[in-house]
Parts: structure tokens; C-alpha cells; sequence
């Protein structure tokens, strides 16, 4: 270990002509040393290693240990305490290197990271090639307008359910954010139908350049847009395929039923809740999945009572996670009055009508249905 103290001498004495410069190789040689032997050191060895390097990047300035957080950066062989040091340097230049690239981190160190540091650290992480669902559910909640438009941007982070709904959520008031979000491969789709419903038209135009195999379905006003697209987005998403196939069948052996519906909601399955819904319903699923995701819980009450359906299936519709209602128990209760209220004959006529609407988009003389329409929305809200 003679040579070992040696270069720690040469690291400490900054009065020395050309310190930085003997520094950095004088710290290279040390780390060479500690990767040459690891094998064989022993625990208290290790030990010392590591507590030099904590004691060492301290001390020596800034410049150099950037240099040394670059070239140790793309070592996966680098000492743990040696990366972490540099990891946790409160100078973001000196961070940045290894947060973005050091497979020598783990996630632990990452999570810390990204819960104690600065928006510059998050920054950093999030830029990284791939990004664990824990670490982007942090840099979304802790990160500003920059760190979140990294994370929504890399296609090497991995976002949460919980993840995508705040990022929507973010997307209401940030249409760049909105484009990134809605261009990512990985968006479930129940949250970008509910970021299309919100999008403005230039947003939409956004998210379908960045899927141009839906550029030939643009056509018309936004709401068809979207609806166009949703049919894409259907056929290509395999939850919506197989719940399809599972209600055809349930369909031709006569065994739909509302009780399916009921345990769908419960279990939180979008796919399976709309498609069912809907088919028990009788009216187009654009309208289903615009009601389940609606905040406002009128819609869906309408549906679930032209199809049939009891309070006990309605309340489950309206308990749904992927609206965020977030309902009170007073709200609930208000809900359930006004759902026994509403008799199943007016609710059909309701859906007739938007039915109606929507297939010829204008109507000089509205028929009776539009009164019971304007009546039962005024009674629902």
C-alpha cells in the first residue's frame, strides 16, 4: 500500500506546479489500483478505498473533478463510492456526467438523487438511457417545465399509470408538453384520449405527425380527428382486441350482462368497461369512453341507465380511477338521487339524440329529446 499513500500525497499537495493536472492522474492511478486488486482486497481495504475517495473529492477543486466525473462516467467498472461522490456533488457540472450516463449508480442512489436535489440533478437523470418507473414518478411530481419535457421525451423512461395521468394533467396548461406526450409509443390509451379531448387543434396536428400512418384519417373538425384516430387506436392496441373478442363471444352465447360490466369497473379495466358498456348500451363506444372519462359524472350515469344497469354497477362507473372525479361521499349520494331519478326510457332517448347529432351534425328543428336531454343534463350536474 506504499504507492497507495503515495498518491494520495500527490493528490493533497495543491501547492505544486500543475496541481490539477497531477491531481486527476494521480487519482486515475489510484482508482487503476483499486480496480487491479479489488478482487483480493479485503473488506476493511475496501473500506479505506472508498473513504479516501469520499475525503479526496472534497478537497481537490472543481475543475478537476469534472474532469475525473467525465472519464469515470463511462466506466462501469468505476468505484461505487468514488461515482456516488461525484453523483452527490452539489456542482451540477460535476453530477451531470455520471447522473446521465454511470451504470456504477444504482437505483437507490438514483432515487435519492432525484428526491433531495436540484431541478439541474433531475435534469441530469432524466436525460439517462433508460429511466425506472419510480425514478420518472419523482422527476414528474419534483420537476419543473425542463426536467418534465425530458422525461416525457426519452424513450428509454419507463412511466407509471400514475406517471401518465399527472402528465395529462401538466398537458392542460403546456401544449409543447402536450405533443411530447402524446407522440410517446407507450401512452396507455385511455390517457390519450382523454389528452385529445383537450388538445387543441395544432397539439393533435402535433401527435399525428408523429404518427403518420394516422395522417390519412385527418379529416374535418378536431372531435372527428380524434375519433378517427381512436379507431387506429383500437385496432392496434391488444387490451381492446382481446376485450372485443371476449364480448362478441359473451354475445353470441347470450351471456352479457351487466354484471360484467360491474366487475370490469371494479377491476379498474378500461377496455373491458367500455366495450361491454357499450355494447349493453346500444350507442357508439366514442360516447362510452368520452363518459368514463369525463370528470363530470353525468354521462356516464345516462349511459349506465339506458343500458340497464343498477346504482350499485353506475357507482362503480363513476369510482373509476381514470376520470380522477375524486367524489366525496355527498357526491356519491347526490349521484345516486339523481341516477334513481332518471327513468331508463329518457336516458335511451338522450343517447338517440346525441346519436342523431352527431350523424348529421346540425338539426334546424331539435326533436323532444333535446328538451330531455337539456333537462337531464341540468338535473346531473
Amino acid at each position: 500500500m506504499t504507492m497507495f499513500y503515495s498518491l494520495i500525497r500527490d493528490v493533497q499537495d495543491a501547492t505544486t506546479s500543475g496541481s490539477t493536472k497531477r491531481q486527476l492522474k494521480a487519482l486515475t492511478r489510484i482508482t487503476d489500483l483499486f480496480l487491479a486488486g479489488s478482487a483480493r482486497y479485503s473488506k476493511r481495504q475496501i473500506e479505506l478505498f472508498d473513504d479516501v475517495f469520499k475525503v479526496l473529492i472534497e478537497v481537490i477543486e472543481v475543475k478537476t473533478r469534472v474532469q475525473l466525473a467525465r472519464r469515470f462516467a463511462a466506466d462501469s467498472q468505476a468505484p461505487p463510492a468514488l461515482v456516488r461522490a461525484f453523483a452527490f456533488d452539489a456542482n451540477v457540472v460535476v453530477a451531470a456526467p455520471v447522473l446521465i450516463s454511470s451504470t456504477a449508480l444504482s437505483e437507490p442512489d438514483l432515487i435519492k438523487s432525484a428526491s433531495t436535489q436540484s431541478q439541474g440533478h433531475l435534469y441530469a437523470i432524466a436525460q439517462r438511457e433508460t429511466v425506472s418507473e419510480a425514478i420518472t414518478d419523482i422527476l414528474i411530481e419534483r420537476g419543473e417545465s425542463k426536467v418534465v419535457h425530458a422525461v416525457a421525451k426519452n424513450e428509454g423512461a419507463r412511466i407509471s399509470d400514475n406517471g401518465f395521468r399527472a402528465l395529462v394533467v401538466r398537458s392542460g396548461e403546456d401544449q409543447e408538453l402536450a405533443a411530447h406526450v402524446g407522440a410517446r409509443r407507450d401512452i396507455p390509451r385511455h390517457h390519450l384520449l382523454k389528452l385529445l379531448e383537450a388538445a387543441s387543434a395544432s397539439v393533435c396536428d402535433k401527435i399525428i405527425a408523429a404518427n403518420p400512418e394516422l395522417a390519412d384519417l385527418v379529416h374535418g373538425a378536431v372531435t372527428e380527428v380524434i375519433d378517427d384516430i381512436n379507431v387506429e387506436l383500437r385496432r392496434k392496441s391488444q387490451d381492446h382486441v382481446k376485450a372485443k373478442h371476449r364480448v362478441r363471444r359473451l354475445t353470441d352465447w347470450k351471456e352479457l350482462s351487466e354484471a360484467g360490466v360491474h366487475a370490469a369497473a371494479r377491476a379498474q379495466d378500461f377496455e373491458k368497461t367500455v366495450t361491454m358498456l357499450s355494447a349493453l348500451a346500444g350507442c357508439q363506444i366514442e360516447m362510452v369512453e368520452r363518459a368514463v372519462l369525463n370528470a363530470n359524472p353525468g354521462a356516464i350515469q345516462v349511459i349506465a341507465k339506458a343500458a340497464g344497469c343498477s346504482w350499485a354497477t353506475a357507482k362503480a362507473l363513476l369510482l373509476m380511477t381514470v376520470a380522477e372525479r375524486r367524489m366525496s361521499k355527498m357526491d356519491v349520494e347526490r349521484a345516486r338521487e339523481n341516477f334513481e331519478r332518471l327513468e331508463q326510457r329518457t336516458a335511451q332517448r338522450v343517447l338517440e339524440f346525441y346519436e342523431t347529432r352527431r350523424n348529421l351534425f346540425a338539426d334546424a328543428h331539435p326533436p323532444l329529446a333535446a328538451r330531455e336531454a337539456a333537462s337531464v343534463q341540468a338535473m346531473l350536474r
